[in-house]
């Protein structure tokens, strides 16, 4: 199995060997030059099997000779055992022909946590058989952070920074990701907002002398293997509903385009996916391109799913890779173009996509109001991202067709927004109850590439 960048000038890698680095050397990210496919029987046969078993069987045939079947067993019984539900992706009904898919019991409670608790497990047990030593640097607008965090932490053999916008971020999200003690772990809180943290992290994969003085890897969504420890609940929670014997749709909150990339994945290897729902908030330019075919960004507006403010949202160059029939030289030129203010679709590569994938828009009025009505109606408490995804949902739902939202969050990872819209207040699981309590440890930092550099050049353990 090999990987390509999606700009088409870099170095084909193994899937191991694109695992560490993260983001390709033209600045690219890596895609498999294959997906591989399951047939209807392998789908089926995914009925009734644990979490575990079922992402060993759909995730395998991507790694080639990375890691034997038995180390990879155990990479996945390692990185799962921490889930405090034994489906580890559940769903729950929410009304007629419309599911939650509960992505929140891992140990920072959110979605991001079924990637990095994997792909912590895999660095760890690669970087021990090579002998290397890695700085991780990510930028996060909430959750990758943590769960980063969470999962790399007081490993000898990696040093974790992570970028994310200074006061734009919950109370929760940023205790997470300040309470570590471990000496290897660093959150830094940068002056600007989510667009400005990946700008910079992607400056520092850029820098190739940095980048070769620290041995910089990367986590955050650009990650191949993010992504595809994402296609695995597709796959889980489809099954539950009868495919690949019917097909379902999903519904999926998003700001960075990773997690619903992953649905895309999970429908080219096979899996009988009808709709695809990309929900946006009022930071809508997934939205917007999708229905206009331009994609420009007009700057980012704070709202009460942080995680989502998101005008340059990385993962959409994978789709707009297929959307263009695999042209790497026209990826690269449209993101040329988005260095100076944004490009125009071409009409195929337009007509590409919304054969994939629909669309809708959440304002922060009707997420409240969503968060309200279905704490009302059915006693469940959404997290605000999870809320957008219900909404759009709902305008989304065709008889017969079983449709997922994916719950993205916790409620009580923003407990201030779900308790002003509800009057609930959400309270913290038993294990983060003493959260509060905890001593930060944070670093302010400018928005300045160069001392940014020199702050991990300090700190890294190189």
């Amino acid at each position: 199995m090999r990987y390509i960048s999606t700009r088409g000038r870099a170095p084909v890698l193994s899937f191991e060997e694109a695992m560490l680095t993260g983001l390709a050397r033209d600045g690219g990210l890596y895609l498999p030059e294959q997906i591989p496919q399951l047939r209807h029987a392998e789908i089926a046969a995914l009925e009734g099997v644990p979490y575990e078993a079922a992402a060993f069987r759909i995730m395998r045939p991507f790694l080639g000779e990375s890691f034997d079947e038995g180390v990879f067993q155990e990479i996945i019984a390692r990185a799962y055992a921490g889930f405090k539900h034994p489906a580890r992706a559940p769903l729950k009904q929410l009304g007629d022909g419309h599911f939650l898919l509960e992505l929140f019991h891992g140990p920072t409670l959110a979605f991001k946590d079924f990637a990095m608790q994997l792909i912590g497990q895999m660095f760890e047990t690669s970087l021990k058989r090579s002998g290397r030593r890695v700085c991780i640097v990510g930028a996060t607008s909430g959750d990758t952070g943590s769960a980063a965090i969470e999962a790399f932490r007081g490993l000898d053999a990696v040093d974790v920074f992570i970028l994310y916008p200074h006061g734009r971020v919950s109370e929760v999200q940023r205790r997470q990701m300040t309470t570590p003690v471990e000496s290897n772990v660093h959150a830094l809180a940068l002056d600007g907002d989510f667009d400005d943290c990946q700008a910079r992290v992607k400056d520092m994969f850029n820098d190739f002398e940095f980048r070769d003085a620290v041995g910089l890897a990367g986590v955050n969504s650009i990650n191949w293997a993010r992504v595809l420890a994402q296609v695995v609940y597709y796959f889980t929670a489809a099954v539950s509903l009868g495919a690949p014997h019917r097909k379902v749709s999903f519904t999926v909150p998003t700001g960075n385009f990773g997690d619903v990339f992953a649905g895309y994945v999970a429908k080219r290897m096979g899996l009988p996916i009808d709709r695809l729902v990309v929900a946006t908030n009022q930071n809508d330019i997934l939205h917007r391109c999708l229905t206009t075919a331009q994609y420009r960004p007009d700057g980012v507006i704070p709202s009460i799913s942080p995680s989502m403010d998101i005008q340059v949202s990385s993962n959409f160059e994978r789709a707009l890779f297929y959307a263009y029939g695999e042209d790497a030289r026209a990826v690269a030129q449209l993101m040329d173009e988005l260095k100076t203010g944004g490009f125009a679709v071409s009409q195929g590569a337009a007509e590409a996509l919304r054969e994939s994938f629909d669309s809708g828009r959440c304002d922060e009025d009707q997420t409240r109001a969503t968060i309200a009505r279905l704490s009302e109606t059915t006693g469940e408490l959404l997290c605000p991202h999870t809320a957008v995804g219900v909404h759009v949902a709902e305008e989304h739902l065709v008889q017969g067709t079983p449709m997922i939202t994916l719950a993205t969050a916790h409620p009580a990872k923003f407990p201030d927004a779900v308790e002003a819209a509800s009057g609930r207040h959400p309270p913290l699981p038993p294990a983060m109850s003493d959260l509060y309590e905890r001593s930060e440890r944070q670093h302010r930092v400018r928005n300045d590439l160069g001392a940014i550099e020199e702050l991990i050049r300090e700190r890294a353990r190189i």
